[in-house]
């Protein structure tokens, strides 16, 4: 019995092997093969390359604006003790809640008149302020100048390109109601 099993097992294998063999897809290579020996790609030729034609630099008499030396004079000889006391001074006081948000993401909603002194309304985050002439707002030291119907006028204190602290007017415009 164990004979007859061993040798019907290796039967079905030989079988099973025997089926596997072959060429996989023989007619469809085969035809494949004889619709694709006429095409040839064809490349279109190059373009024609244009020579190098180099630019006369005309320029040597002129002065270098990158020369070191140049630039160390902008730096130094510009810096004045009262830009360093501008920033001294706002280094001093105590911060405002409003310094802590940029200009641009800062809204004036309106304004308010008690007293004859007249407030804005100013909505930073999710939180609403009232200021006045004199509060601070805005990261680059931002002091409020005046408050009208239209919008509040500021005066802030940024750097320029050489490092220098200068003063720039900015605005602050009202923000009209949204249908």
């Amino acid at each position: 019995m164990n004979r007859a099993r061993a040798l019907s097992i290796a039967l079905a294998s030989a079988l099973l092997l025997s089926a596997c063999g072959g060429e996989e897809h023989g007619d469809l290579k085969q035809e494949l093969a004889q619709l694709t020996k006429d095409f040839r790609g064809q490349v279109p030729p190059l373009p024609q390359v244009k020579p190098y034609e180099p630019v006369p630099y005309t320029a040597e008499s002129q002065v270098d604006p990158f020369r070191q030396d140049r630039i160390e004079v902008a730096q130094v000889g510009t810096r004045t003790s009262d830009a360093k006391s501008k920033i001294a001074e706002h280094e001093k006081r105590v911060k405002e809640p409003l310094e802590a948000f940029p200009l641009e993401s800062i809204q004036m909603l309106g304004t308010i008149t008690q007293d004859k002194e007249t407030f804005a309304l100013v909505k930073a985050g999710p939180n609403l302020y009232r200021v006045r002439k004199g509060n601070y707002m805005g990261q680059n030291f931002g002091v409020i100048t005046g408050i009208d119907e239209g919008g509040i006028k500021l005066k802030e204190l940024v750097q320029d390109s050489t490092g220098e602290w200068v003063e720039r007017a900015s605005a602050l415009q009202l923000v009209e109601a949204q249908k």
